[in-house]
């Protein structure tokens, strides 16, 4: 320590993209924090940093907090984790240099901090030493179904939230054993999200959704997608919800308001 009172840790959800789905809270957060640390690939400022733009103070310090290249690296490779380990203990002590300075410091998380988050990498290292807050946040994939207009589970409807990274074969078997599921981590595996839900007889009920509540948003029916390509923030929803509403929900819901994938 350095003399001055130890600064807070500020972990803060700002929603799925659309900045109005900020909660007042978390902009607030935003807007009195002397420092506010983002996560990003090196080269871009990430979407954290673009939906809290329009409510940063003049003078706030931004942090930001470049992941490592490791997509040479199998996800269970040793090299992969220890990579991963690394940069989350170089970041947390980057955010804990600013806390020991006596600033407050918020870090923004896409979505929820403690739903599939990068932040709680970071809180489970600074928590037991700093004062900490969470403001929780509007999820992705409350996001993306309610552009989508697909009612997603209702009565004694189970969801699961799987995310695309899992082999094949559990992919198929969480899907079957599923009334509703929300596929995250889609990117590069949307192929083989798509066999297994076909595996499950669950791909005519599919509906892929990509960058929802964004302005670039665009849904469809999973069938009626020609390719195999997906951006980091796409979905696939399985509504559980078995009625009309559910089924038709993609062709009912409004060109303003969810964006057609070009053919």
């Amino acid at each position: 320590m350095n003399g001055h009172r130890p600064g807070r840790l500020i972990g803060v959800g700002v929603g799925p993209g659309d900045p109005e789905l900020m909660t007042l809270k978390a902009v607030r957060a935003v807007g009195e924090a002397d420092v506010v640390a983002h996560f990003a690939k090196a080269g871009r400022g990430g979407n954290a940093r673009a939906i809290v733009t329009p409510h940063l103070r003049p003078g706030t310090r931004l942090l930001p907090l470049l992941y490592p290249v490791t997509t040479e690296l199998h996800r269970h490779s040793p090299a992969y984790r220890a990579a991963i380990a690394a940069f989350f203990d170089g970041a947390a002590e980057a955010v804990a240099a600013e806390l020991d300075a006596g600033l407050t410091v918020a870090v923004l998380s896409e979505g929820d901090p403690f739903f599939y988050g990068s932040y709680m990498h970071l809180h489970v290292r600074l928590a037991p030493r700093y004062a900490v807050e969470v403001i929780p946040g509007v999820t992705g994939m409350s996001g993306c179904w309610s552009g989508a207009g697909a009612p997603i589970a209702q009565g004694d409807d189970v969801l699961s939230v799987v995310p695309g990274t899992l082999d094949e074969a559990e992919l198929a078997r969480r899907f079957r054993e599923s009334d509703a599921a929300v596929v995250m981590k889609l990117g590069r595996n949307l192929p083989k999200v798509r066999r297994a839900l076909a595996a499950a007889g669950r791909l005519e009920g599919a509906i892929y959704v990509e960058r929802g509540t964004m302005p670039n948003a665009a849904c469809r029916r999973l069938t009626d997608k020609p390719d195999d390509t997906a951006p980091y923030f796409a979905v696939v929803l399985i509504p559980g919800w078995r009625s009309a509403v559910a089924a038709t929900a993609v062709e009912a819901t409004p060109p303003a308001a969810v964006a057609r994938l070009a053919p």
